[in-house]
């Protein structure tokens, strides 16, 4: 109804809706992330490590572990305590985690950025590349509206949804006391999420310097960055009075940067943002002493990049390659995020990690598809606003000495041969998803876990470290905690299918399955109650390092670094806005696995460098889940 969405003098909805409960609500009376005891980080620690060592490997790690819980450990693990209790206000792992990633120096591309593709837009029509990147933007600056104004709906997670996702909750829920309110919903089963991240979405970027990038966010700015075939736009997407733009007036300037037959520049800037990070920092002091200073910040300062593709997708391979780098002379990696639109439609997001977590990414996502497919600002009939583009669009210029002509031509050098060498697979499993396993009482997520540590197992005959990335939203300031799914009951029951066929009866196959479901649900729910291990033990040792004292044994023990050389690194999601999404490999000879469970099939893309085979792995991971629900339904399966 109008009357919900607020109408701007020209007649377009600026908000997608008006929440009842303002968007803040609940941030301050988040619980905070707890910092773990000791004494079960150093249990859980061991326990991952189990499957990884063998028996001789692992009593040494056992000693090691011991000695710095008795020791160095608890006293670092005190000061971790007494520094969490004086910051009331945060998290204990938010220091050390930006620092993590803004201190890492290898190109964010690949290595940290992540890709989430959109559906497409169920009606045919509404793919068209100009129309869906007129609406997909005017929805984006509809969510930034609407977040600003607080009139963004609460980020809620909730247990029980006719009680909590209902109005007259709501209606109650808004007059409890902002410090208080986290309590009301939990009441009702309901548990808010933090929100912190949410305002790095727009207008921020994060800037190369040496040795620690910043991020940057200017909130007063008002136009939008759009790049064409490596030539960079701006215009004004916001007028002075804070209103948005007129959607067919957005598309006329669309229509014009689509239109301009300008060359490719012969150096394009965007291969910059593929460079490793001291390198780049250098190359933009270059840039800014050049006479750049100007049209770097309406890089910078841009709400978003919008990256508009001149070749149609031609499978979900092509995809993948193209959302997760694509043509660096065509996207702004360091942006906190840039959307892609290719010749026909198809559209991703490629983000930048270190200010967020695919939580605030994903929320907007599905809010950008639903109010682009739902109430699009405009149709295949409208007609662009007659309006001079040529004076609202402004191509920017950038000078370059020979010196970045140099950075430039030596950025793409290594970028070309890098994504050269990434393969992109993947595979949908149509005998089965969600509902049957739910059915048989396992958790679709473990299946999936078990199955790839089966693959692996099939593949390269060994257990090897293994990361799922779990959200801790539900805390103040939470980021992830890390779920590891290899243990002791996945190598027992992958060796069982793998190996010991012939020894075990279907029966005793699925029990076994049935012990990893068990142990995988306990060890998601604690990552997701802040009672992981891996973001203590960090905090640990970054604790050591910030004051100077050397790094403990136990640190440099082979085996940490081992179980922090993830080979298989895997993260999931499942959306109604989402078709797929994916990552590099986190280490030279892994595998970066993103996978989905729908109710009735599961997907899975995998990225892979030349020391690992991505295609087979994904032929194992395949049988594995053929095995794994055929002994669910009863079947006698054969290796």
């Amino acid at each position: 109804a109008p009357g919900r969405r607020g109408y701007s003098g020209a007649g377009a909805a600026e908000f997608l809706h008006r929440s009842i409960v303002p968007t803040m609500h609940y941030q301050k009376s988040l619980p905070r992330l707890p910092v773990p005891k000791l004494e079960d980080t150093i249990m859980r620690y061991l326990n991952a490590q189990k499957p990884l060592l063998n028996d001789d490997q692992f009593r040494k790690t056992e000693e090691l572990a011991h000695a710095f819980e008795k020791g160095i450990g608890r006293e670092l693990h005190e000061q971790l305590v007494a520094q969490d209790n004086q910051n009331k206000h945060t998290s204990y792992i938010t220091g050390p985690w930006f620092d993590m990633y803004l201190k890492a120096r290898e190109p964010v591309v690949l290595n940290f950025n992540a890709f989430m593709s959109f559906n497409p837009d169920p009606k045919p029509e509404y793919n068209d590349q100009l129309i869906r990147a007129t609406n997909m933007t005017v929805s984006a600056i509809r969510f930034m509206k609407t977040f600003r104004a607080g009139y963004l709906e609460p980020e809620v997670f909730h247990l029980n949804p006719e009680k909590s996702d209902t109005e007259i909750f709501k209606k109650i829920i808004r007059f409890v006391p902002s410090s208080i309110s986290w309590f009301g919903a939990y009441m009702v089963n309901a548990y808010p999420l933090d929100m912190s991240q949410y305002f790095r979405l727009f207008n921020s970027t994060r800037l190369p310097k040496l040795n620690r990038d910043e991020l940057y966010t200017d909130e007063k700015a008002k136009h939008l960055l759009v790049l064409r075939n490596g030539n960079f736009y701006v215009f004004d997407v916001i007028d002075r009075d804070g209103n948005m733009l007129k959607p067919s007036e957005i598309q006329a300037h669309l229509k014009y940067i689509l239109s301009d037959n300008s060359p490719a520049p012969a150096f394009p800037l965007g291969y910059l943002t593929s460079e490793n990070r001291d390198t780049w920092a250098l190359l933009r002091k270059n840039l800014l002493e050049n006479g750049n200073e100007e049209a770097l910040q309406k890089v910078d300062s841009a709400m978003f990049c919008l990256s508009l593709d001149d070749f149609p997708v031609k499978d979900f391979v092509h995809l993948s390659h193209t959302m997760l780098h694509g043509d660096a002379a065509n996207r702004w990696y360091d942006k906190s995020f840039n959307l892609i639109i290719t010749k026909d439609g198809t559209a991703g997001i490629n983000f930048e990690h270190s200010w967020g977590d695919g939580v605030a990414v994903l929320r907007f996502q599905n809010e950008v598809f639903k109010d682009s497919t739902k109430t699009p600002a405009i149709s295949p009939q409208s007609q662009p606003a007659a309006v001079d583009s040529s004076r609202a669009v402004q191509k920017l210029d950038f000078k370059l000495n020979d010196a970045l002509k140099a950075g430039i031509t030596k950025a793409k050098e290594k970028f070309d041969a890098t994504v050269e060498s990434l393969s992109l697979n993947m595979i949908q499993f149509q005998e089965g998803g969600k509902e049957l396993l739910k059915q048989k009482k396992v958790s679709p997520d473990a299946v999936a876990q078990l199955a790839f540590q089966m693959a692996f197992l099939r593949q390269y005959n060994q257990t090897v470290a293994t990361y799922e990335s779990c959200s801790t939203a539900a805390f103040k300031h939470g980021r992830t905690e890390t779920i590891r799914p290899a243990s002791v009951h996945t190598k027992k029951c992958s060796e069982a299918f793998v190996r010991g066929l012939s020894k075990h009866s279907t029966e005793e196959l699925q029990n076994l399955i049935v012990e990893c479901s068990k142990y995988h649900g306990r060890l998601t729910k604690e990552a997701a109650m802040g009672q992981g291990f891996d973001r203590h033990l960090f905090s640990l040792r970054y604790l050591a390092l910030s004051k100077g004292l050397p790094l403990p044994d136990f640190y440099q023990d082979r085996a940490y670094a081992g179980i922090n050389h993830n080979i298989i690194s895997t993260s999931t999601l499942v959306s109604p806005a989402v078709q797929l999404g994916g990552f590099g490999p986190v280490v030279s000879d892994g595998f970066g696995v993103g996978y989905q469970v729908q109710d009735d099939w599961i997907g899975c893309n995998v990225s892979a460098y030349p020391a690992r085979n991505g295609k087979e792995f994904l032929q194992c991971i395949y049988k594995s889940l053929e095995d794994i629900f055929n002994v669910l339904k009863g079947k006698k399966i054969s290796s």
